[in-house]
């Protein structure tokens, strides 16, 4: 696998869901590269990056029931967009985790049906393969 391609893992260490997304990589052997984004935030660049690849921009990306969005009592949506990347990069918190992404797939939280898409195609392939064959046995 490429640098490029490499899948990026942004978790928090509290998070249920981060750890359930990381056990799931794990699980099926699918690298990764982990980042703490509260302890290392992200990047205004990769901000960018993630808001780039998700369907709803920062509708998306935005944790509005944590303390750290709470407590701003702003509406982002009234602010230019450099100042809302320069207060995720600062509040990390606000971000919604984990997100897997690489160059070309984002996934926001944890979903065990979405998660599937960031396994190599060699193995999807050979799980529908599989699941195909069990499938005959039954109908035989």
């Amino acid at each position: 696998m490429e640098v490029a391609d490499m899948l990026n893992l942004f978790v928090s260490p509290s998070s249920a869901s981060s750890r359930k997304a990381k056990a799931w990589l794990d699980e099926y052997q699918v690298p990764y590269q982990e980042r703490n984004i509260l302890a290392q935030p992200l990047t205004v660049d990769e901000i960018k990056a993630i808001l780039r690849l998700s369907e709803n921009g920062l509708e998306d990306i935005i944790s509005t029931r944590s303390n750290d969005y709470k407590q701003l009592e702003v509406d982002l949506n009234d602010l230019p967009t450099n100042e809302v990347y320069e207060l995720l990069h600062q509040h990390p918190g606000m971000i919604k985790r984990p997100i897997l992404m690489d160059n070309k797939r984002l996934q926001i939280g944890y979903n065990s049906e979405e998660i599937r898409r960031f396994l190599p195609r060699s193995v999807r392939n050979y799980e529908i393969e599989q699941a195909q064959k069990r499938a005959e046995l039954l109908d035989a």
